[in-house]
């Protein structure tokens, strides 16, 4: 009887054992690289252009939008967003295509972070 009792603590020891949590382990994904987009300062894009090029493209209010053009025009450049790959790129172009169109030569560029 003894030994009945002890096989049945045993069995039971057994059963938890068996409940449990399975752990995955997945592989860390990489995140991808992030990209600084630019604005340079050149003598002949009106300062009111760069503000609304920073207010339509990158989401700016007009308060920003005007500090980051005067970082731009006393620094020579400045950040204006960070971004991934493909957005920073779309966001070069248009600026480019924008800018080109209204015949200023406002250069935008992009930079890995």
């Amino acid at each position: 009887m003894l030994h009945d009792v002890y096989m049945m603590a045993d069995r039971d020891n057994d059963e938890d054992s068996d409940i449990g949590v399975k752990l995955e382990t997945r592989p860390k994904t990489k995140r991808p690289p992030l990209y600084k987009v630019m604005i340079l300062n050149d003598d002949y894009t009106p300062m009111e252009f760069v503000v609304t090029v920073l207010e339509r493209f990158f989401g700016m209010n007009h308060d920003q939008s005007v500090e980051i053009m005067l970082a731009v025009h006393q620094k020579g450049l400045a950040v204006v967003g960070v971004f991934s790959h493909e957005i920073a790129e779309t966001k070069v172009a248009l600026v480019m295509d924008f800018a080109g169109s209204h015949q200023h030569p406002l250069q935008c560029t992009m930079e890995k972070e």
